[in-house]
């Protein structure tokens, strides 16, 4: 049973056994004996009640009716005395559900007397301080940490470079080397992926713009990737930090490529919707459990424990980039085997990149145009004036007279669409 329920019972208990309790004592002080003088004759017939006594019944009816009716009463005024009570609490329970371990610096700040309620809002507000003193320190040491181990895996590359780069290295010094390399890689990708991660928990995003996610896969796509199903819309636009949601893009897709079975597959999909931008990465392979997965967003978790072969950092910086830009990161292990991601972002309200239009030709519009007064000269995308229909292969556009905008652009370089040649209907 809710507080609020239980605070009504109480309120309307104790209404009612007053209540109770005052009846009662009306009842029992109302039974006096009435007394009649000596000799006085009784009436024939049987004998009536004496009238004190009709009084105390009459007393007694109306009592329990005002007592049914004020039970009712208590009821209400109960809940919304308890409502009132308890309303302070909620409020507390709500803002506190809202803080996360993005938001550690928002306070409860409760005004009011000092009473339980604001010794209990004080006391939240001291645990959060101490949170996000421990939560900052955390990040700090991590990208500094981070930062400064730099130099000495640089110091070990020279040092590699140059006892490799001497004449005639020992057969001896050039294995080595060669053993030491991927390990250094390793170790540089492991720091790299901590300051990415520093960064991404950090709090606010200050180097935010318009993000292609549509260029970013595309971009992010290797040639040896196993055979990929592309279905992204021309522009799937997002508002973020570039250099991290490029990262995301690209932990998410060699995630797909390095984790694949042989001759596997990869389904990218983006869907733009009214206030969310959805990419999902689906990839076939064994049966995995979903209760393994779920782990894979925090650091260092693998599937089956192994120690080699990956950083582990991977999702776990997806989920916190996401997270950074106010997303989400969804896991699910497919039933046919394999891992499907899909990355939930906030759209962008007012997109800045936005993707080429072709409109086929009307077929409702007069078929022959009157000449203008200043006639368009027809250009091509080297920008030599031409005459005539167009070649095939190009994309004309009309110059249109000085002092007016062009109605049609020229397609950029990386337009992902592609217009036939003449006679064909378009298609993207």
């Amino acid at each position: 049973m809710r507080a609020r329920a239980r605070f009504t019972i109480l309120y309307a208990g104790g209404f009612l056994a007053s209540g109770v309790l005052m009846i009662g004592l009306t009842f029992l002080l109302a039974q006096t004996k009435a007394t009649s003088p000596a000799g006085t004759p009784r009436p024939p017939g049987p004998p009536a009640p004496p009238p004190e006594a009709i009084q105390t019944r009459q007393l007694l009816v109306g009592a329990v009716l005002s007592l049914i009716i004020m039970a009712i009463a208590s009821l209400l005024v109960g809940r919304l005395l308890a409502k009132r009570v308890l309303r302070p609490l909620r409020d507390i329970a709500s803002a506190t559900r809202r803080i996360s371990a993005d938001s550690l610096d928002a306070r409860l700040a409760v005004r009011g007397p000092v009473d339980e309620v604001k010794d209990l809002a004080d006391t939240v507000d001291e645990l959060l301080e101490r949170l996000e003193v421990s939560f900052g320190a955390q990040r700090r040491f991590v990208a500094n940490a981070s930062h400064e181990l730099r130099t000495p895996l640089a110091t070990m590359r020279a040092s590699l470079d140059v006892a490799v780069a001497k004449p005639a290295p020992a057969t001896s010094t050039v294995a080595l080397a060669d053993r030491l390399r991927p390990q250094l890689d390793r170790v540089e990708h492991l720091l790299d992926g901590f300051l990415v991660l520093a960064r991404a928990q950090h709090g606010a995003l200050a180097d935010t713009a318009p993000v292609d996610l549509t260029a970013l896969v595309t971009a992010a796509l290797p040639a040896d990737a196993p055979a990929t199903t592309l279905d992204m819309p021309p522009s799937l636009v997002v508002r973020g930090s570039p250099p991290l949601l490029s990262r995301l893009v690209g932990n998410i897709i060699d995630n797909a490529v390095t984790h694949n079975e042989p001759d596997g597959w990869i389904t990218i999909k983006g869907v733009r919707g009214y206030a969310e931008a959805t990419l999902t990465v689906e990839t076939g392979g064994a049966l995995l459990a979903q209760a393994e997965v779920d782990r894979l967003t925090q650091p260092f978790e693998r599937l089956g424990g192994e120690r080699t072969g990956s950083s582990g950092l991977g999702l776990s910086i997806v989920a916190a980039v996401a997270a950074a830009h106010g997303g989400r990161v969804d896991l699910r292990a497919r039933h046919s085997g394999g891992l499907a991601v899909t990355i939930t972002l906030p759209s962008d309200t007012q997109p800045s990149i936005t993707p080429p239009s072709v409109n086929p030709p009307s077929d409702t519009g007069p078929s022959v145009a009157p000449p203008p007064v200043n006639p368009p000269s027809v250009t091509s995308q080297s920008g030599t004036p031409q005459s005539g229909t167009p070649q095939s292969g190009t994309r004309p556009y009309v110059t249109p007279p000085s002092g007016t905008s062009p109605s049609i652009t020229p397609p950029s370089e990386t337009s992902p669409f592609v217009i036939p040649p003449s006679g064909s209907s378009p298609s993207a």
